[in-house]
Parts: structure tokens; C-alpha cells; sequence
């Protein structure tokens, strides 16, 4: 931490019970506790806001890009994607362009 600069923490906000809590920005405060005060105040004040959690940014660990192969998968699993599958109407209009029709 400089000596002009506050620690920043990202907010997330739960709408409701049982939601999952979404990232909606950062602020800068001076300690965890002033961190909920500035969120409740700038991220709950206008929308729908049951929980809120501050994490100063030091605590988050990140994946390198470079590393990106861990991200690839072991196996082919594109079974699972709707994009490999046809629907009927999908599969007439292919028919009727090979049959010229």
C-alpha cells in the first residue's frame, strides 16, 4: 500500500437468498470493515441487496494466460454442446437444399 492510496477490494452482491453472489465493481478503504460501508453505500443503496462480500484484490490468485492449456479438455465432450445438434427444422431446410427444392 502507498502512502496516498487505499487498499482496494472487490465487491460482490448477493440479490437474494440461495443467488449467487456477482462481482460489481471495486472501491478503496482503509480496512474491511470501512470496505462494507463504502459497498453498502455504492453497490446496495439502488438495487435489490441481501449480502455483500469484500475481498482485498491481494487475496485473489489468478490463472497465468500462458497457461492456458489447463483449460483444455482431456477428452472430446462436444455432446454436451448444443451446438451439435440439429433440429427438425434445421435438418428439413438442409434436405431441401440438396434436393433443390
Amino acid at each position: 500500500m502507498t502512502d496516498t492510496q487505499w487498499p482496494v477490494y472487490e465487491v460482490f452482491h448477493q440479490q437474494a437468498r440461495g443467488e449467487a453472489h456477482v462481482h460489481v465493481g471495486s472501491i478503496h478503504a482503509t480496512d474491511p470493515e470501512m470496505a462494507l460501508v463504502l459497498a453498502k453505500e455504492q453497490y446496495a443503496r439502488r438495487q435489490a441487496c441481501v449480502n455483500l462480500w469484500v475481498v482485498p484484490v491481494e487475496a485473489i490468485t489468478a490463472t497465468e494466460y500462458e497457461d492456458s492449456d489447463i483449460f483444455e479438455r482431456g477428452t472430446d465432450k462436444s455432446y454436451r454442446e448444443t451446438w451439435g445438434y440439429k433440429t427438425p427444422k434445421t435438418v428439413r431446410a438442409r434436405d431441401k437444399e440438396a434436393t433443390g427444392e
